[in-house]
């Protein structure tokens, strides 16, 4: 469990102290590009391009998942240090925490005044076109993206890796990275004009569930408001997204504020967009709410290693199979 901690604790010094890594070094970026070769007219028919999908959403996904928990794998015996260091930055890599809490502040703040500015920047968080919104609209927009990217950019990774971590590292690590890999699958491909990626956005759907809603839990706790998580149910299916209106839906009935994407959804619809001083809070928000799902992952952590402990001597062997890839001497019954 301790390890688990340091581990955890590294990973988001880490994301405070570098935020993003630029995107020439990033793996998530060097993932893409293995997603853009396989976004491609592989079948001259829907059905088979949808065929084809199933295997890019099946496969693509390992290829992280093997290379994150590899790398851990062959770093653990070379020191003490190296396998909980290199699982720390695996989970530093396939979260994003400061540099979405810092866009989203400036794009809030650029809305007062420099809607221009607002408008360029909030294309890092939305794909929508915001060539027409108002200030007002351009809040809305940001405020939704970080709601939604609470759940895909650090819940979603977050808890299978703090799950899995008392466990095995490697295995914590693979699961890390092969959920980033579905996420990412799922924000390049599925789209409805995309057949090849309709198996991505339902294995997206699928991975999402619970993480979708614990994060719009973490917000109704963070905003002191747990009956917005109730108030949210009348609008959290609004979205295309069986998932994403949950975080977007909770978080606009703890502030009290309407979030809108014209012609696709509108959440909490009597009340008025964000305003500037909603628009900052909603950015706290989203941060206290972060730092609930860590304290929630760390509680699932230690609930893992509690129930495992009494049977740490028979399973020692398959968690050293799991975390070095040899059996554990007969003599070792420490669980870690």
């Amino acid at each position: 469990m301790l390890t688990t901690l340091a581990v955890l604790g590294l990973a988001f010094s880490l994301d405070l102290l570098i935020g993003e890594p630029p995107t020439a070094v990033h793996p998530v970026a060097w993932f893409g590009r293995l997603v853009d070769a396989a976004d491609r007219n592989w079948a001259g028919s829907e059905r088979g391009q949808r065929l084809v999908g199933v295997a890019v959403a099946v496969l693509t996904p390992l290829v992280p998942a093997a290379v994150a928990g590899g790398l851990v794998l062959v770093a653990t015996p070379l020191h003490p240090m190296a396998g909980p260091v290199t699982a720390a930055l695996v989970l530093f890599l396939t979260t994003s925490l400061r540099s979405l809490l810092e866009l989203t502040r400036d794009v809030v703040a650029a809305t007062d005044g420099d809607p221009d500015r607002a408008r360029e920047r909030v294309r890092g968080l939305v794909g929508r076109d915001t060539s027409t919104l108002s200030p007002a609209g351009l809040r809305s927009a940001a405020v939704e993206s970080a709601a939604e990217n609470l759940a895909d950019g650090l819940v979603a990774t977050l808890v299978p890796f703090a799950v899995l971590a008392p466990v095995s590292l490697p295995a914590a690590a693979a699961a890390a990275a092969w959920v980033k890999g579905i996420n990412t699958l799922d924000s390049m491909l599925g789209y409805p004009s995309k057949p090849i990626g309709t198996a991505s956005a339902r294995l997206d759907d699928l991975v999402m569930f619970l993480p979708a809603r614990l994060a719009a839990v973490s917000i109704a706790v963070a905003a002191v408001d747990p009956l917005s998580l109730a108030r949210a149910r009348a609008w959290a299916q609004t979205p295309p997204s069986p998932n994403s209106g949950w975080p977007m839906a909770t978080l606009a009935c703890a502030l009290g504020v309407r979030l809108e994407k014209v012609g696709v959804y509108d959440l909490n619809p009597d009340a008025d967009l964000p305003t500037l001083a909603e628009g900052e809070r909603a950015v706290a928000v989203v941060g206290r709410a972060a730092v609930v799902a860590i304290a929630v992952a760390v509680a699932l952590a230690a609930i893992v290693t509690t129930v495992l402990t009494p049977f740490a001597p028979g399973l020692e062997p398959l968690r050293a199979i799991l975390t070095t890839g040899d059996a554990a001497p007969a003599e070792v019954v420490r669980w870690a």
